[in-house]
């Protein structure tokens, strides 16, 4: 009997991608695997049928071989095309798609390395500007040193005769195989008959490590530094995962930090404002002088370069702006206020608009506004 078509075989054009042809593949198997037919040696044939043709077609140098001489290619020993000669798992054949799911396929021998653990360091702004060394306690998973993290009390370890010391095992979910952690030796493919007394032969034991941290200047709430090898111990002497130290910057009562700028208010009193002054401000590197021009209004906002925060990726600095806030004065002496009330009938109707930034604006707005009420 002549064989049928490879292309047709996987119901694709012979101009068909790589692609293609794989999930032609994937369809025809799940269609035609024995598992999913059982007793139907039909559907056995045209399995066999199906991966003898992904065999030869999944091939570039077969595939060129097959377009130019067809099926004779591989009846004379130019290239074997495998005949369909038994077939593969069905969990080998779509491991690929659901390998991510049920934990990959029977490779995967155990756990791989411990856990990575993450820390929460609080720094002041001054601290995370400046950059500093800081040392924490950590608790954490640690490799048993009574027995070498083998779990063992005598060192001797066998192989799991569950998982014939894979650490996995096949569970059947319908026409599925899955792998998981076999639950006799939790994966690590060893049974121990003597535990290790103090690990309780988990290898591992739980302890505060003290860790030294060399914080960067600059860093910002939210940036993480990550200690390779200072996370939880892996499972039966396997290699340990990694400690992540993310930053948190708190509050600071005078600057509010944005990226690498810094903002702050600066009170200044009714008469700096309307005669113009110097004030002393703070910054990070110490006091500095601002010059307030006469007539400054509340809110007004000064640009002073170079005063912020000198950023962990580059070699650039912030600026620091200063915004200005005028006071109303409180506590009054009695020849304050009387100044205050001798100055103030200097405003005249009129003279208040002139000598007013933002009355004339609001006094019209005020009247067009009742306008329009009452229209």
């Amino acid at each position: 009997m002549s064989k049928r078509d490879y292309y047709e075989v996987l119901g694709v054009a012979r101009n068909a991608s790589d692609e293609d042809v794989k999930k032609a593949y994937r369809r025809c198997a799940m269609k035609f695997h024995p598992d999913r037919n059982p007793g139907d040696h039909s559907a056995e044939a045209s399995f066999k049928e199906c991966k003898e043709a992904y065999e030869v077609l999944s091939e570039p140098a077969k595939r060129r071989t097959y377009d130019q001489h067809g099926h004779a290619a591989f009846e004379h020993g130019m290239g074997g095309g495998g005949g369909g000669q038994g077939y593969a798992d069905v969990n080998d054949i779509f491991g690929d798609i659901f390998g991510n799911i049920f934990g990959g396929g029977a490779r995967n021998s155990g756990p791989r390395r411990g856990a990575d653990i993450g820390y929460v360091m609080e720094l002041d702004l001054e601290e995370a500007v400046a950059g500093i060394d800081k040392r924490i306690e950590v608790p954490t998973l640690v490799s048993c040193q009574h027995c070498n993290a083998t779990g063992s009390e005598d060192g001797q370890v066998e192989t799991c005769g569950t998982c014939q010391g894979r650490g996995q095992v096949r569970m059947q979910r319908g026409i599925f195989q899955m792998q998981q952690a076999c639950p006799h030796c939790g994966g690590r493919g060893k049974t121990i008959t003597n535990p290790c007394k103090p690990c309780m032969g988990a290898g591992r034991l739980e302890e505060e490590k003290i860790l030294s941290v060399k914080i960067p200047a600059g860093v910002d709430n939210g940036d993480r530094i990550r200690l390779q090898g200072e996370g939880e111990a892996g499972p039966a002497g396997t290699p340990p995962g990694d400690l992540y130290v993310e930053v948190r910057v708190r509050p600071h009562e005078i600057f509010e930090r944005d990226g690498d700028d810094l903002h702050c208010d600066v009170p200044i009193r009714i008469s700096q404002a309307a005669l113009g002054d110097i004030v002393r401000v703070p910054t990070l590197g110490g006091e500095v002088e601002l010059r307030i021009p006469f007539e400054t209004q509340t809110g007004k906002v000064f640009r002073l370069r170079d005063k912020g925060v000198k950023s962990v990726r580059s070699r650039s600095t912030g600026d620091l702006y200063c915004k200005v806030v005028v006071e109303t004065p409180v506590n009054l002496t009695a020849e304050q206020r009387q100044i205050l009330e001798q100055f103030e009938p200097t405003f005249s109707a009129e003279g208040a608009r002139k000598h007013s930034a933002k009355s004339s604006t609001f006094l019209d707005g005020v009247k067009g506004f009742w306008d329009r009420m009452v229209s």
